[in-house]
């Protein structure tokens, strides 16, 4: 039995062991098929998950991938809507992270759109993970899955409007119902209003759009766009129009009387144009016209005055007598007096002859003798003759000591480029044969601007050649040129020959700024001028400012590439073009004169304008205009400034605006051309600044693309008021033309238009034919400042005929003259007056009343440092009167001069006189 029982107690030991085993491994097996519900938890770490499930939306049919990952973790499972999805519908791998040894595995299941609509549960589909290792378990976060979709109908489109322009525009906007929710844009005429960077124009108010203040460049189609991940959604197009309402102008003048005499009516008138009613606009209100009456006086006609008495007998055998038109003097558009308001006659009873010998005979009868002692001084011979001579010395002396007594303008214009004869007295043998006729075709008058266009142009210009002219006159007396004598003009030869390599080029863009415009040309002591064509800049260099034994090469250059003066903290603006000339070490006798074509209107109290010039260290230094320099001479007109110059360098006109009334002008253009689209027109408009080179930028620009200028171009008075310049097209024929897009009006800054800078502005229109069969184009274009001057160009064009591009019309081509032909004043005249003019006399200085007749008395002191003081005046005429050759100006300025001291003679025959200049 002991053996018995300790078998038994083997056996059921052995029993109890393999029972053990088998539960062991039943254990493991129902492990591998256990639900996460039923998997053991053990206490520790517990998983983390390095990527969790992300909310998706399932667009059309396409099924959503959910992924979720986790470390350390044996097993991941997905639970959607509280139930777990079967193994069979997830997709795993699982590798081991080699930085720290831990098993990663990753889980991912597909959702589709049938299993989302299946659903009925309170909130929407949602599906997490739940990770497990030997340490525990984890879940992540819910992730939703949602249909997405986008409805067609806005729930609230926008609706157009008509605004006044500075009102309010509010368009709202509500999007169709969608998952997600869409997002909205507006468009302004297919345009993202977003990338106008328009600060007006807020679109942040729950889907709303917002104009603060409505301008005419607002009018537009505006359309709200809906977007989400499912489509686009375009809302109907809202069309927004700014209209402008009529205001009246200010009231014109009123009219002459409409009769001469007696009771009549006047009127005045008013135009409904500030502003024109725009964009239906309603019209102003009121009367256009004022009429009342009027009484305007009588015309009354000139009589008259007794004739003085006659004066005392002349040199020439002449007495003169004198009467007025003052009993009564002509008034209110009366008739002048008919006759004539001198007489002369001979005084010596005819015995006054041709002879040499009777004119000493009558000349000594003048001094108080009387018939008897001259024939008893003709019987005397010799004796008579010495006394005569004394007393002819004598008298002349008399009336020449001022230099100029009485000068005789014909004269003068005849050693220039016209010539006004006088007709001879009857009775004067000293005078040419009253029978002969003058001869007028050796003269001829040119006025234009400095634009040498060919040969036969040249000639026009060319100082007279051999004209030979028998003068007499006092002027000519006093400068030397004795009586009877044969006056010569000759064109001075040019003794140097021209430069080859002149170089000149013109701008071929828009901005005339991005490129150089240079002259050259070889100068000597003949002196010339120097041209940049079409752009109002020119340079004078005069006679005998290089010496005789020397040339110079010279240049002038226009650079706006980047514009390196510096304006005062931003308020200057230039005024015209940047100009340089040299060479740098240039060694002149004289200073040279410049102009330069500016576009300010000259007024001390509303503008601030400085000539700068360019240092060495290309610094600015200022160069005050109105104050006083021994240094330079600035002389501003309407449209150029004129300055004398001693030293080569870059200079520059600025102007800084001391008031709103300040006024810059503005030159408008419009061209138009043909798009490759023969149904298609264009339209450009240009607002540049009005100088010559500044417009010169828009003709090379319309060069390049065959523009047509369509009206001849206006000026617009720009006032520094700080308001903007609006440009707009008016009257365009409906029915036949079409404007694209939908804008009628463009509108500038007001810096953009003050600080032009030659930069020109422009803007196009656009315009589309209905039919092939429309050929004219009849519109207007309004350009007008806000509370300013206005210009309406008027437009018609037929693209029928062929008009000729405004570049094609004759442009000046040559950019220098050297020698005499360079100048206006012949250089014997010119020698002449300054003979005359720059010598001192105990009655003053005769420069000084030369300058105060010209008009150029201001800086009399630089005058006085120049070697020449009369040189340097008459080289500032020239530069100041080369467009037009008004040589009558200076011919009167002598004559007036001549006039002055003849009655000082007169008056005062033995007495010293004052000094003209006191």
């Amino acid at each position: 039995f002991s053996f018995c029982g300790q078998r038994s107690r083997l056996l059921i030991a052995a029993f109890i062991a393999a029972f053990t085993l088998h539960l062991r491994f039943m254990a493991s097996i129902s492990m591998c098929d256990a639900t996460p519900d039923s998997l053991p938890s053990v206490p520790g770490t517990l998983p983390h998950f390095l990527l969790e499930p992300e909310d998706a939306y399932i667009i059309k049919s396409n099924p959503v991938k959910l992924n979720c990952r986790a470390a350390p973790a044996l097993q991941i499972f997905f639970k959607c809507n509280g139930e777990w999805v079967h193994q069979n519908e997830h997709s795993s791998r699982e590798f081991i992270d080699d930085g720290t040894g831990l098993k990663i595995r990753e889980v991912a299941i597909n959702v589709s759109r049938q299993q989302v609509e299946d659903f009925h549960g309170p909130e929407d589909y949602w599906c997490l993970c739940v990770a497990w290792s030997h340490l525990g378990t984890s879940k992540s976060r819910k992730a939703t899955v949602r249909i997405a979709y986008l409805r067609k109908n806005f729930e609230q489109d926008p609706q157009g409007k008509e605004v006044p322009i500075n009102g309010m525009i509010v368009l709202h906007c509500r999007p169709p119902e969608g998952v997600p929710m869409a997002e909205v844009e507006w468009l302004k005429n297919e345009e993202l209003v977003s990338s106008l960077g328009d600060d007006n124009i807020d679109t942040r108010a729950d889907h709303n759009l917002i104009i603060n203040e409505a301008r005419l460049s607002d009018s537009a189609n505006y359309t709200c766009l809906a977007t989400n991940i499912v489509a686009k959604r375009r809302s109907a197009t809202a069309t927004v129009v700014v209209f402008v309402n009529g205001g009246w102008s200010l009231w014109t003048d009123w009219s002459p009387c409409n009769v001469n005499c007696g009771r009549g009516v006047q009127k005045r008138s008013r135009t409904c144009t500030n502003p024109a009613p725009l964009n239906g606009g309603a019209f102003c209100e009121g009367m256009s016209v004022q009429k009342t009456t009027c009484n305007a006086l009588c015309p009354v006609d000139g009589g008259w005055e007794e004739w003085s008495e006659w004066t005392t007998c002349s040199a020439q055998c002449e007495r003169q007598r004198a009467r007025e038109c003052s009993a009564p003097t002509p008034r209110h558009r009366g008739k002048m007096c008919d006759g004539v308001s001198q007489a002369s006659e001979n005084c010596t009873g005819g015995m006054c002859t041709q002879s040499r010998s009777e004119l000493f005979l009558c000349a000594a009868g003048m001094e108080g003798t009387n018939d008897v002692a001259l024939y008893s001084g003709l019987a005397a011979g010799v004796v008579a003759v010495t006394v005569l001579v004394v007393a002819v010395m004598l008298y002349r002396k008399s009336q020449s000591e001022y230099g100029v007594d009485v000068i005789d303008s014909s004269a003068l214009t005849g050693g220039f480029q016209s010539f006004n004869f006088k007709t001879t007295r009857q009775g004067n043998p000293l005078l040419l044969n009253s029978s002969m006729q003058p001869d007028i075709t050796v003269g001829q008058t040119y006025s234009s601007p400095i634009c040498f266009q060919d040969s036969i142009d040249k000639e026009l210009f060319d100082t007279l050649p051999d004209i030979k002219v028998k003068v007499q006159s006092s002027f000519m007396v006093s400068l030397g040129v004795s009586e009877r004598a044969e006056y010569h003009v000759k064109s001075h030869p040019e003794t140097f020959p021209r430069a080859l390599d002149r170089e000149y080029s013109t701008a071929d863009t828009v901005s005339p700024g991005r490129a150089h415009m240079k002259t050259t040309d070889i100068f000597n002591h003949l002196g010339g001028r120097l041209v940049l064509p079409n752009t109002g800049v020119s340079l004078l260099v005069s006679h005998g400012a290089i010496s005789e034994d020397t040339s110079w090469e010279m240049y002038m250059v226009i650079n706006q590439r980047d514009s390196s003066v510096q304006t005062e903290e931003g308020c200057e603006v230039l005024l015209g073009p940047e100009v340089t000339y040299g060479p740098a070490g240039l060694d002149l006798s004289f200073p040279v004169a410049m102009t330069i074509a500016h576009c300010a209107e000259v007024n001390a109290e509303n503008w601030k304008i400085r000539l700068k010039r360019q240092t060495q260290d290309r610094k600015w230094e200022v160069r005050t205009v109105e104050f006083f320099s021994t240094s330079y001479y600035c002389l501003l007109d309407f449209s150029s400034c004129h300055v004398l110059l001693s030293q080569p360098g870059s200079y520059a006109l600025v102007g800084q605006a001391l008031t709103e009334a300040a006024v810059k002008r503005m030159k408008l253009a419009v061209f138009g051309s043909m798009e490759t689209n023969s149904m298609d027109y264009s339209l450009r408009v240009y607002c540049v600044d009005d100088t010559p080179y500044a417009f010169q930028g828009v003709v090379n620009s319309e060069r390049s693309k065959g523009g047509v200028l369509l009206e001849e171009p206006k000026i617009l008075l720009f006032r520094g008021n700080t308001f903007s310049l609006q440009v707009s097209i008016q009257d365009v024929p409906q029915f036949l033309w079409n404007i694209k897009p939908f804008t009628t009006c463009q509108e500038f800054s007001f810096s953009q238009v003050w600080r032009s800078n030659q930069q020109p502005l422009h803007c196009a229109f656009s315009l589309e034919r209905y039919s092939p069969a429309t050929t004219q184009l009849s519109c207007k274009i309004s350009v007008r400042q806000v509370k300013g001057h206005e210009q309406m160009l008027q437009v018609y064009t037929s693209s029928e005929k062929e008009a000729v591009p405004y570049f094609m019309q004759r442009e000046c081509t040559v950019t220098s003259q050297t020698g005499a032909k360079a100048f206006k004043i012949p250089l014997s005249i010119h020698q002449r007056i300054c003979n005359t003019f720059d010598t001192a006399t105990a009655k003053g200085k005769d420069w000084q009343l030369l300058a105060q007749k010209l008009h150029i008395e201001r800086n009399l002191s630089y005058f006085a440092n120049q070697r020449s003081p009369c040189a340097a005046i008459l080289s500032l005429w020239e530069a100041q009167h080369q467009d037009n050759g008004d040589l009558d100006s200076l011919a009167s300025a002598l004559e007036e001069i001549g006039r002055i001291h003849s009655k000082s003679h007169l008056r005062i025959p033995e007495e010293s006189e004052a000094d003209v200049n006191q």
